[in-house]
Formats: C-alpha cells, sequence, structure tokens
C-alpha cells in the first residue's frame, strides 16, 4: 500500500517512470517548494550581517574596517562548519523533521540581532557572538540540498539540485534588497518608537524574518515527507571522506560556491570602502544574478558535462577577476561593477556545473568497481553511489562554503595590510588556475568524466 501522503513514505521509487508519473513528481515536486522556501530564508539569515555591518559606524559602533569584515566573515566560516552534520542529518532524522528543526533555530540569530544592532555600547567581541549564530542558517544547504537528491530519479537530479540551490541562493540577494529598506523605516519597530543613531532601524534586519520563518516552519511541518529509502547508517555515509573524489570535488568546490558566497558577503562592504560615494543597495545584483545562473549551469552540464563546463568556466572566472582588478585599482566604478556582475554569473554557472559533476564521479566510480559482477551488483552498486553522493554534497558543500569566511577576511586583511583588496584578488585569481588544471587532469585528461558517462546520470 503506497504511503504518499504520510509523514514517513516507504515505498519510494522515482527511477520507474510508471510511479514517477502517477505519484512521485507529485510529491517531489511539492517537497522541493518548501525545501526552497526553507533554505532561502536560510541564506537570507546567514548573509544578514553582509548589511548590518556597512550600517553599523553611522549607528555608533565604534569598530574598525577590519573589524567589520570580521563581522561579515565569521558567519561563513560558522555556516561552513555546521554543514557537517547537517550532511548526514537527513538520513538520520528524515528531510521533513530536519528541515523543521533548522528553519526553528534561526529565530536565534535574528532575535539577538534585533537587540544587540540597538546598543552601540555592545563589545566587538559579543557582537562576533551575535554574528556567529547566523551561521545556522548556512548549515541549511547541505542538508536541502542532501534531502531533495533522494527525491529525484537520476536523470533530473541537475534540474532538481540547480533549481533547489538557486531558490535558496537568492536568499542571498533578497537580504542585500529588502534589508537597506526596511531598516530605513519604522515598519517593524518593537524595541524604540524612534530611529536608532543614525536615522535607522537596524534592529528591523532581524525582525524582518520572523514571519517567514513561521510560514516556513509550518509548511514544512504541513506539506513536507521523510523517505524511509533516505536512511543510511552514519558510518555507511562516512565513507566518502575516504573517497579520493570527494576532497578533489571540495577543492574545486571553494572555487565555485566559496566564491560565490565569499563575494557575496563582502561585496557590499567593498563597496562601501572603495567607492564610498556608492550606494551599498546596488550589491544585490550580484548575488541575483549568481544565484540565476546556477540552473543554467546544470541544465548546460546536463547537456555536454559537468566536467566541461566547470574547465571552461574556471577561465572566464580568471577574466572576469583580471577585470575586477583593473578597474578598481584606477577607481572606476561602472566597470568594476560590470567585470564583478560577470564574476558573480560564472560562480552561478560553475556551481550549477560542479554539483552535477558529484552524482556522476560516484556513480562512475560504483559501476567501474562493480564491472563483470552481474546485473545483482550493478543494482547494488547504483544504490551505493546514490547514498554516498547524497552524503558527499553536502560534506562537498560543506568545505565549499569556507570560501564565505575566507574571502571577505581575505579582503580585510588586504586592505588592512596594503589600503585595496588587489592583493586578495592575486591570492583568488592564482586558486582559480590551480582549480582549472584539478578539472582537466582528474575529469578530461583521461576522460573519467566524459559527456556519455555524465550521460547514464
Amino acid at each position: 500500500m503506497s504511503k504518499l501522503n504520510t509523514t514517513w513514505i516507504s515505498d519510494w521509487n522515482p527511477e520507474n517512470e510508471e510511479y514517477w508519473k502517477s505519484k512521485g513528481q507529485t510529491v517531489a515536486k511539492r517537497n522541493l517548494i518548501w525545501s526552497i522556501v526553507a533554505e532561502h530564508i536560510g541564506f537570507s539569515v546567514w548573509l544578514i550581517w553582509s548589511i548590518v555591518a556597512t550600517k553599523l559606524p553611522q549607528a555608533g559602533f565604534h569598530y574598525t574596517t577590519d573589524q567589520l569584515f570580521q563581522l561579515v566573515a565569521l558567519p561563513g566560516l560558522i555556516g561552513s562548519l555546521m554543514r557537517f552534520p547537517y550532511t548526514f542529518a537527513v538520513t538520520a532524522f528524515g528531510g521533513r523533521n530536519w528541515t523543521i528543526f533548522s528553519a526553528t533555530v534561526l529565530f536565534i540569530p535574528t532575535i539577538a540581532l534585533a537587540y544587540f544592532v540597538t546598543q552601540p555600547d555592545t563589545p566587538f567581541w559579543l557582537m562576533l557572538v551575535v554574528a556567529a549564530t547566523a551561521g545556522l542558517g548556512g548549515g541549511n544547504f547541505a542538508s536541502s540540498m542532501a534531502n531533495i537528491s533522494f527525491f529525484f530519479p537520476d536523470r533530473m537530479k541537475g534540474w532538481a539540485l540547480g533549481l533547489n540551490a538557486a531558490g535558496g541562493n537568492i536568499g542571498v540577494s533578497s537580504v542585500q534588497l529588502l534589508t537597506p529598506i526596511l531598516m530605513g523605516v519604522g515598519l517593524v519597530n518593537l524595541y524604540q518608537a524612534t530611529p536608532g543613531p543614525g536615522g535607522t532601524y537596524l534592529q528591523n534586519a532581524g525582525l524582518m524574518w520572523l514571519l517567514p520563518l513561521i510560514i516556513a516552519v509550518v509548511g514544512a511541518y504541513l506539506f513536507m515527507n521523510n523517505l524511509t529509502s533516505a536512511r543510511s547508517t552514519f558510518k555507511d555515509q562516512l565513507a566518502i571522506v575516504g573517497r579520493k573524489h570527494t576532497w578533489i570535488m571540495s577543492y574545486i568546490y571553494i572555487g565555485t560556491f566559496g566564491s560565490f558566497i565569499g563575494y557575496s558577503a563582502a561585496f557590499p562592504l567593498l563597496i562601501k570602502t572603495q567607492f564610498p560615494a556608492v550606494t551599498v543597495a546596488i550589491a544585490f545584483l550580484g548575488p541575483l544574478l549568481g544565484s540565476l545562473s546556477r540552473p543554467f549551469g546544470g541544465l548546460l552540464a546536463d547537456k555536454v558535462g559537468g566536467a566541461i563546463v566547470t574547465f571552461w568556466n574556471f577561465i572566464a572566472m580568471g577574466a572576469a577577476t583580471v577585470g575586477v582588478m583593473y578597474f578598481v585599482e584606477i577607481k572606476e566604478f561602472a566597470g568594476f561593477l560590470a567585470m564583478f556582475l560577470i564574476l558573480f554569473v560564472t560562480t552561478g554557472i560553475g556551481n550549477g556545473s560542479t554539483y552535477r559533476m558529484i552524482p556522476s564521479i560516484f556513480r562512475e566510480q560504483k559501476l567501474r568497481e562493480a564491472k563483470g559482477s552481474g546485473d545483482a551488483a550493478r543494482t547494488l552498486a547504483v544504490n551505493a553511489a546514490r547514498i554516498e553522493s547524497a552524503a558527499a554534497l553536502g560534506f562537498i558543500g560543506a568545505i565549499g562554503a569556507c570560501g564565505g569566511y575566507l574571502i571577505p577576511r581575505g579582503f580585510g586583511a588586504s586592505i588592512a595590510a596594503t589600503g585595496g583588496p588587489h592583493l586578495a584578488l592575486e591570492i583568488y585569481l592564482a586558486f582559480y588556475a590551480t582549480c582549472l588544471a584539478l578539472t582537466w587532469w582528474f575529469y578530461l585528461r583521461k576522460s573519467f568524466l566524459s559527456p556519455s558517462a555524465e550521460a547514464r546520470v
């Protein structure tokens, strides 16, 4: 008996086309929608400080430029660390259950921010602790991606994962677009009747997410499901740590997603420090373009191969980085913005293509191990690859997310040491060159991940 309307679904089989068309796709799409809602808010909370930090000086907080970049960077570090337990939580507790929990805990950073930004005498160390709690929002991505990977058939994973990721990533542009607007009005003001120092309602940056969080929690409770087929022991999933390709793809993913989240976090403050006359409100365009281009990267990878797309994308990222270095050096904002927007687009395309590579790599590896052992062994290999690739998606996402800390800290340190971001950009450019080399060496040179191999997934 089918149990598609219960909390736990016990007969999930998306690879069966009849099952998928008659029952599976409706359930999968419903879970995808509410996964996107929760993940979108998670990203928004994660990147709150990218905007709040730019407003603290005029609100009476006497922090240095490097300290402001630390407030922006620390949620990135905590978010990347949180992704490790979040990765394994879905198979331990269920995707629906964990979505409810992970959305509920986001009341902590939003309420804490709403209070402490109204207290200009807050010491820097305490404000760092408050900013660190925003990292809870960064963990959502790992559990969300691992969960959704179980709901869709292999042939649709690139599209589904790209859409899920893009819906979450757009949360970055949402927070950077809406927060400056709502901080300027007394729309929601529970703490004081007049604006704080500097004429802004900084507390609204946290309070504005309370109602959306309630909607996300209730929606996940009512409309999402857990899959019994997605249950796995921690030991089984931990096997990915010993896989060579887990670490190679983690490094490459720092270059794509790490760049996206790192540049997203640093972009508003970078604009404010390098082009003081320009409003930081324009910063939302970068994360928006990066988010929208991510599904395109996944779709392109579905058609021509993730490794090929990733290789050429790193070349484009390098060229855009050189452009940013040139225009920031001559202080021309129009060129700086254009090059940075191109850089954001390439991070999105790279995010989609690298994530498409992961299930392909694990499936190909398992099939090679089972070659010549018969159909039963092949079926077991495919199922094992599905479990491991789901864990790998979260694990690799966790490693990649450390770019959310490294890039803002790099900019802060560069500006403190040299007066500008040029040194940091040179280091990022060199890093992209190593990612390019790794992609070619492991996935194109010997055609380990050829388009034909990826097409089987």
